[in-house]
Order: C-alpha cells, then sequence, then structure tokens
C-alpha cells in the first residue's frame, strides 16, 4: 500500500520535460499575481514563490492537476493571511498530483491549506501557523486533505488551529510523518481513514497529542488499519480552546494518543510521557446518533512496546478526579473505558480498565 506514495512523490518531483516555471516575488499586487499564476498554470509547471512575506486578502486556489507550488523555505516564504477579508481557507486545492512545498500559511481565517477530492497529493516542508497563538477564533485546520487517495504529509510544522494540525479525514493511503505539531487542540487526527502510517512525529503543547476517531453521520465511515509508531507524544497540556460544538471539544486536556470508535489500529513503539490525562486512551463514541450503519466501539487495537513516562496524574475527563482519587495516586499511563471487542494493551504499566461493557 505505502509504497505507491513514494513511487507517486518520485513521479511528481522528476522534471517535465516540457515544463515551466512561473515565478512570482512579494511586493504590490501580490495577491493578484499570485492567483494568475495559479491559474495560468499547466500541467507539469512549477509555481515558485520567491522569499519575503506575501500580504494577502483573499484565499488562494488551484484547480490544475500535476502543479508543483515551491517556495524558498517555510521561514523564508510567507503567505500571510492577517488581513483576510473572508472565512476561507488560505490554499485549497482540488486538483490531483499536486506537491506543495518549502512555504508558510500564516494567521488564515478559515483552514490553513485545505485539498478536497485530491489524490496523490504531497504536503513537504511546509508551515501552518497562527501567530498570536491558541484561540478559539483560529482556523481550525492546519494541513486538511480530505475524500482523497495517497497522500503524504511530511516534514510539516502546524501551530495554534482550534481543531487540528494535521487533519486526515474520509481518505485512503495516507502517511503522516516527520512532522511537528504544537499548540493546536488535537495535534494530528486521522478521522473515517482507511490504511494510515503516523510516523516520525513530534506531537507536543497540544490538548491531545495523536487522535485516530471514527465518527457518525459522515459519507465514508467504517476507518480501520492505521498504525501510530515511533511518534514522540509528550507534555500535551494545553487547556482545550476548541469553539463549542466541536467534536474535539470533548478531548480531556493531557491526553497522548487517543483511539475512538475505529478499527485495526495499532500503536507502538512510541515514546510517551508527561500527559496529564492518559498516555493512550481507547474509547468507544458515547454521543447520541441517529445512523444505523455506524459501530461507536473500537475493535481490534493493539498497544505494545511503547515507552511510558509519567501520565494519568490528573484526568481531564467528568469523574477523573475521582478516579484519581481511587488509584491512590497511582499513575494511569493507559486508559481503557471497556467497551469493544478484541483490544489488546501488552505494555509493562498500569492499564485501567473501567468495565464499561
Amino acid at each position: 500500500m505505502k509504497p505507491m506514495i513514494f513511487a507517486a512523490l518520485a513521479a511528481l518531483l522528476a522534471p517535465s520535460a516540457h515544463a515551466a516555471t512561473l515565478r512570482v516575488a512579494p511586493g504590490p499586487d501580490a495577491q493578484t499575481r499570485l492567483q494568475e499564476a495559479l491559474i495560468e498554470a499547466k500541467s507539469g509547471d512549477t509555481v515558485e514563490i520567491g522569499a519575503g512575506q506575501f500580504d494577502l486578502t483573499d484565499g488562494l486556489s488551484l484547480d490544475v492537476a500535476k502543479v508543483t507550488i515551491k517556495g524558498a523555505g517555510p521561514s523564508a516564504t510567507i503567505l500571510s493571511f492577517k488581513g483576510q477579508k473572508g472565512a476561507g481557507e488560505g490554499l485549497l486545492i482540488t486538483s490531483d498530483d499536486v506537491v506543495l512545498r518549502d512555504f508558510a500559511v500564516e494567521d488564515t481565517r478559515g483552514d490553513g491549506i485545505k485539498s478536497k477530492g485530491a489524490d496523490r497529493i504531497v504536503y513537504h516542508n511546509l508551515r501552518v501557523e497562527w501567530t498570536n497563538g491558541p484561540d478559539p477564533k483560529n482556523g481550525a485546520y492546519g494541513i486538511y486533505p480530505v475524500s482523497s487517495r495517497d497522500i503524504l504529509v511530511d516534514k510539516v510544522t502546524v501551530i495554534g488551529c482550534s481543531d487540528a494540525g494535521i487533519y486526515v479525514g474520509q481518505s485512503e493511503n495516507i502517511v503522516v510523518r516527520n512532522s511537528t505539531v504544537m499548540y493546536n487542540v488535537a495535534g494530528i487526527e486521522i478521522e473515517n481513514s482507511y490504511g494510515a502510517d503516523v510516523y516520525g512525529n513530534v506531537a507536543t503543547r497540544n490538548t491531545g497529542g495523536i487522535l485516530v476517531f471514527d465518527l457518525p453521520n459522515v459519507p465514508k465511515q467504517g476507518g480501520h488499519s492505521v498504525r501510530v509508531f515511533r511518534n514522540s507524544v509528550v507534555n500535551n497540556d494545553t487547556p482545550n480552546f476548541a469553539p463549542e460544538g466541536n467534536i474535539v471539544r470533548q478531548v480531556p486536556v493531557g491526553m497522548g494518543v487517543m483511539v475512538m470508535a475505529h478499527r485495526n489500529v495499532h500503536v507502538f513503539e512510541n515514546t510517551l510521557g508527561e500527559n496529564a490525562t492518559a498516555n493512550v486512551a481507547i474509547v468507544a463514541y458515547k454521543s447520541s446518533y441517529k445512523d444505523e450503519t455506524y459501530n461507536p466501539n473500537p475493535r481490534d487495537v493493539v498497544i505494545r512496546d511503547n515507552v511510558h513516562g509519567r501520565a494519568g496524574w490528573a484526568p481531564g475527563f467528568k469523574g477523573g478526579a475521582e478516579l484519581a482519587a481511587a488509584m491512590g495516586g497511582r499513575p494511569m499511563p493507559v486508559f481503557w473505558d471497556g467497551v469493544g471487542t478484541n483490544v489488546s494493551v501488552r505494555e509493562g504499566v498500569p492499564v485501567v480498565t473501567l468495565g464499561l461493557a
């Protein structure tokens, strides 16, 4: 499965004999000139965004396949949307075989970079940030591929999202690697998706580090086959600042890795610690729903061979203080609500099971 992504990446990065490079420099009319380049680009072309700050007032979009959008680096090429007038995303991609690399997006009113129905997309060496810090008025998602196949998110930094820093939803064949997520509500979220590898990432100072969710009432259901491995998920201690009504508003502060209602999830060889609620939590979806096809329970979940630091001393969920008192101050690195089937925890640390099934 995953070799397909890397083969696609190699093909996308290979130069085309007939490719053109459309260069855009910062300065007056940057909004118009940059959007014109994205409209005029043809398959195989590169839109090269120069070093400097681009002060933009509206979102950008690309609907041409096989285009590379390239900057001079995430600290050098900055697309600033601080003056954005609308509420949309900073950059919207709706075409296949697109490479986004080497630039930053700051202070969008909506999502940072969104791709919808865009297969074989690459997000590489990017930064998305809300420079005012955690705020419920910040955009929901930083990197946001949805309804797509063959997604690579690599060497990306996201800071300050009011929902998830890197969110992949209703998609298939996904790799999220070598990225850093900080001061978001959720660092990385894989939702209602099939076949994802999440590895080599640093998730710190979020409300929750890495979430694997399956939710009702969406077109693509039955999320399965996710591996979360060799990540550093530590010190997730930012109070939840998601707007009321968002599903991630329910994530308690101090959550490391959370698996909810998903199937065939393996969490292994991660470094976990200083997460006040739990390093790992396995839970059922408990809100009301009317979707008869939805299964709210986790199934076939394996937690193994992780390195655990301190965790679970101050659970942030309802009843957490009472549970901590009942435990007499003992740590609770792994928490399972007891609902679900074939849940296996093979760790040398305490596991709290509530037995709610």
